[in-house]
């Protein structure tokens, strides 16, 4: 489906349980997939993507939720995957991503799923997309995997630092503005993104408290204003979002509820878990019932 960024309602018709949305511009939609449980749904999850990551990585737990009752909306943010290439939206930047681009798919779940109760998933960048208010009107709960104060001081290893700090700090911005995107897939972040998007990146991640340091983001403010429950997950061996790193995210949400949880790969029983672990069914599919409970107990009927 498409799902306009500037738009009004769209119409959704079924098609063997995905929806399909209205046609629009090139650079003006996101493209996403709702998958529906074979009877009436308990409620609406919307798993907002981390950077440079496909809406299909996700496939495979949104299956489970929606085995647990859910309707469950994945996306690619424009520039990434199947919402178009990454050269054709050079300027734009993390912070459109996590404003125009998650609202517009807020809205677009809003009108065409009303009777639902809502709950959200975001995964680091889609955990600050909605830690900051973004997204997250009517929601009955937030569950945030690997989202952390993702400042590079943080990153440990040091030869995990150096190898992040060289990509962002030197080869993305060198890279980025000549050949017109960020090569994610050659500079292993991924998928290819926009340039203003790495550069924005770049700079956040200098800072000592990442994009609590840019005043004109106001992501403390912001944070400070949530009021919806949050469960923030983590893994113990997670190099980007360490345990502490997601407690110096969570200390700025003032208001709302917070639960944290940090699984360990002893725990899950594997040899490793990492920053995409939690949402591998390889990996994490025994943690899957615990983070989806969660979200069913927060909504009304429950």
């Amino acid at each position: 489906m498409r799902i306009p960024i500037t738009e009004g309602t769209h119409r959704a018709a079924n098609a063997s349980r995905r929806w399909t949305a209205g046609e629009s511009e090139a650079q003006s939609h996101v493209v996403g997939t709702v998958l529906m449980p074979q009877d009436t749904p308990t409620g609406f999850l919307t798993i907002h993507p981390a950077t440079a990551t496909p809406a299909r990585f996700y496939t495979r737990f949104a299956e489970y939720a929606v085995g647990r009752g859910l309707a469950v909306l994945t996306y690619d943010v424009r520039g990434v995957a199947a919402s178009g290439p990454a050269r054709e939206h050079t300027q734009l930047r993390m912070r459109d991503w996590m404003q125009q681009d998650a609202n517009a798919v807020s809205a677009w779940a809003a009108n065409e799923f009303p009777e639902l109760p809502k709950v959200a998933l975001g995964h680091s960048l889609g955990g600050h997309t909605l830690l900051l208010g973004n997204a997250a009107e009517d929601l009955h709960g937030i569950v945030t995997v690997g989202t952390s104060r993702a400042a590079l001081r943080d990153i440990n290893p040091l030869s995990e630092r150096f190898r992040v700090g060289l990509i962002l700090r030197a080869l993305g911005p060198l890279i980025s503005p000549l050949v017109g995107y960020a090569p994610g897939k050659r500079l292993g972040l991924g998928e290819d993104i926009p340039t203003a998007a790495m550069l924005e990146w770049g700079r956040w991640v200098r800072m000592s408290e990442y994009f609590f340091d840019d005043p004109s983001l106001g992501a403390t403010a912001r944070m400070a204003r949530l009021r919806t429950p949050v469960l923030a997950v983590g893994a113990s061996d997670d190099n980007w979002a360490s345990p502490a790193q997601i407690d110096a995210l969570v200390d700025h949400v003032r208001l709302a509820e917070i639960e944290r949880r940090t699984f360990t790969p002893e725990e899950l029983e594997v040899g490793r878990i990492g920053h995409h672990g939690l949402l591998r069914r390889a990996v994490a599919e025994s943690a899957w019932p615990e983070i989806v409970s969660w979200m069913l107990n927060r909504l009304p009927q429950n």
